[in-house]
């Protein structure tokens, strides 16, 4: 918990309910409660702090003084939710990633590109890479919170304000529509956008995670499930509260559910936005668009690739080949899916099973030299499969392999070795499930490499 001081000096705590992080915002959210009186079951401190909260600074606006926090954030964490996010560790993160993105590309060769799900994970990568390797003016699509007051925003909303600022540095165009990403509107004010300031798109990049979705032709708010099809799944798994490999079973899917699954992380809503960019006359001739996906090892097959999560990524490959064919005739373009890599993020981190492989795996694909995190992997992806005059390469199914290093069979015998061995007493040792933890607390800012968490952090950003 948060503790600062107000503007009166009355002590104040954030503490707000605990809520998936890609939740919408609760009205109890930037509630201050009063700290209970110290009992004597819980005597007050005898020692200062060895550094106060910073008090709260002025700035000036149109209305008066406006009130801008500075205080000291530290992570809390409940299994696969952090509820805080740390401004400057995030910041170092796009620094990070931006590096890596002008040492490794071009500089030029891309003019206009969309971003849907711009602000964490495959698709914030796929932004620094477009902007700061390919030269692209972009546009990005999230739904991040930003930081009001004592409340700290979301970590997205502090990774876009950095390439935001960066941008402008180096004289990039970078803009960001904050919003719901599904909805009609949204897209209405993407393409305002895109016709008063950009022009003709030549890359829409894909890349939306969410649990629900509201279908803008019903109204009807959809919830995806990950669940396996025709029998319940029993594994293992890391409880990341304790530490501990725990047995889990997962109940057999519906009907319901698999329909649900699909109509949110299907390939409905990526259509929905070709549509309504050829029918405003954005697509560039050559046009490209990839969406990414994921298909794992066996061990994880009968939970993720033959699950509803599969289910939805059939549909996802199958719009891909609809919208390629489309895209190929009238603008000489084309759609693809890529499967990428297991990697820690937000959205991984919440699949059953899946923290433990990707902990096994790390420690693997380290130990061989072949290790990738996000920003690797979607330099490599530009470089070699979809990039500017890149020529694509697909598996029988017609999908792009950016997980080939995965999914090599050396790789995948090794971590099946260790799978049959891991417990909670050797996890350790046998796997790389600290990376997982600091990489899990790296996204949303927090043990990043040259960060004094010490130091109180402005909690107000802003996009451009």
């Amino acid at each position: 918990m948060l503790h600062y001081l107000s503007p009166n000096r009355t002590p104040l705590s954030i503490t707000g309910p605990e809520r998936p992080f890609w939740g919408p915002k609760s009205p109890l959210d930037s509630v201050s409660v009063p700290l209970k009186p110290r009992t004597a079951l819980a005597p007050a401190r005898s020692t200062p702090r060895s550094r106060p909260p910073a008090p709260l600074a002025g700035r000036p606006t149109a209305q008066g003084v406006q009130t801008v926090a500075n205080v000291v954030i530290n992570p809390r964490i409940r299994g696969f939710l952090c509820l805080t996010s740390h401004p400057t560790g995030c910041a170092r993160n796009v620094q990070r990633q931006v590096e890596i993105a002008q040492r490794t590309g071009p500089g030029s060769g891309i003019g206009n590109a969309l971003v849907v799900g711009s602000s964490a994970g495959f698709g914030l990568s796929s932004l620094i890479t477009s902007v700061f390797g390919y030269g692209a003016k972009a546009l990005g699509v999230c739904f991040e919170r930003a930081g009001q007051g004592e409340k700290a925003g979301s970590a997205g909303f502090y990774n876009l304000a950095e390439v935001h600022r960066l941008a402008a540095a180096a004289g990039r165009t970078v803009e960001t529509i904050n919003g719901d990403a599904y909805s009609v509107a949204i897209k209405e004010q993407a393409i305002a956008a895109l016709k008063a300031r950009f022009g003709k798109l030549d890359y829409l990049i894909y890349s939306l995670a969410s649990p629900k979705r509201t279908d803008p032709a019903t109204g009807i708010t959809h919830s995806s499930t990950l669940k396996p099809i025709g029998a319940p799944y029993t594994s293992k798994t890391i409880d990341l509260d304790t530490d501990q490999i725990k047995p889990i079973t997962i109940a057999t899917a519906t009907e319901a559910d698999i329909d649900n699954t699909v109509k949110v992380m299907g390939g409905e809503d990526w259509a929905l936005w070709i549509a309504a960019l050829k029918a405003a006359d954005l697509l560039a001739d050559g046009f490209r668009t990839v969406a990414y996906s994921y298909i794992g090892p066996q061990l994880t097959h009968a939970i993720y690739r033959a699950g509803t999560i599969g289910r939805a990524k059939d549909h996802l490959e199958a719009t891909a080949r609809s919208l390629n064919a489309e895209l190929l005739t009238s603008v000489g373009g084309g759609a693809y899916v890529s499967v990428n890599k297991a990697l820690v993020t937000q959205a991984s981190s919440a699949i059953p099973v899946v923290p433990l492989y990707i902990s096994l795996l790390y420690k693997v694909m380290k130990e061989k030299g072949s290790h990738e995190g996000t920003i690797e992997q979607i330099v490599r992806l530009f470089k070699t499969k979809i990039g500017p005059g890149v020529t694509p390469t697909f598996d029988d199914q017609g999908r792009i392999r950016i997980d080939d290093w995965e999914m090599a069979p050396a790789v995948q015998a090794a971590v099946a070795a260790l799978w049959e061995t891991v417990t909670t007493e050797n996890v350790l040792e046998v796997s790389d499930y600290a990376s997982f933890k600091q990489e899990f607390r790296s996204l949303f800012g927090f043990e990043v490499a040259g960060v004094d968490y010490q130091t109180p952090s402005e909690t107000e950003a802003k996009l451009g």
